[in-house]
């Protein structure tokens, strides 16, 4: 279940299915991805209901080919292709196929409990094929290969020493800190932002 929220040109969305962990289905994908397809906001922040930003994939929908399914590929190229101010606000652990979300924004910011793996080595499977490289950008190839091919689990501090995150804030003020973030954004002209995103 994605949970949808605009305001004031601000598009907020929310994995909202903590008792399985947000595990992603592909209906929930699809929830994104039509999202996306809609009007274009001035700014998106992406997040999860409970203590965990997502676990991945759902693994019963894997064993009948999510993993493999392109759909994933287009939520995040949408995400990424958006004009606007991109930020993932991450409530916990960012574990899988969920990482595309979060590095298809242009900020995360996390709370200091979250842990950051991406197991595909260890299930078998590859990651989504834009990940790798959004990846290395972010954290350098070696560091790439650490999460990918050698399992690493990274806690917050070292994710915000890579360059995996952006910042750790405290969880009672994650929202607060993600929509302050955004508030210029919001405020500027129409345009304004799309063309400094381009510039960088």
């Amino acid at each position: 279940m994605i949970e949808l929220a605009r305001e004031d040109g601000l598009l907020v969305l929310t994995l909202n299915r903590p008792d399985k962990v947000n595990a992603l289905t592909a209906a929930m994908l699809g929830q994104i991805e039509a999202a996306l397809a809609g009007p274009v906001p001035a700014a998106v922040i992406v997040t999860g209901a409970g203590k965990v930003f997502s676990a991945g994939a759902d693994l019963d929908e894997m064993q009948v080919g999510l993993g493999a399914d392109p759909v994933w590929e287009r939520v995040s190229g949408a995400l990424a292709a958006l004009p606007c101010l991109t930020i993932a606000a991450l409530n916990g652990t960012l574990a899988g196929g969920a990482m595309g979300l979060a590095l298809a924004c242009d900020l995360r910011i996390a709370v200091p409990s979250a842990k950051f793996f991406y197991p595909v080595m260890r299930l078998g499977f590859l990651p989504q094929r834009s990940d790798p490289k959004r990846l290395a950008a972010l954290v350098g190839p070696a560091r790439a290969k650490m999460i990918l091919m050698g399992g690493a689990r990274i806690e917050a501090e070292e994710a915000l020493a890579w360059g995996l995150i952006d910042r750790i804030i405290e969880p009672q003020s994650l929202m607060e800190a993600a929509r302050g973030l955004v508030a210029d954004t919001l405020a500027a002209k129409p345009g304004h932002a799309a063309a400094i995103k381009a510039m960088i």
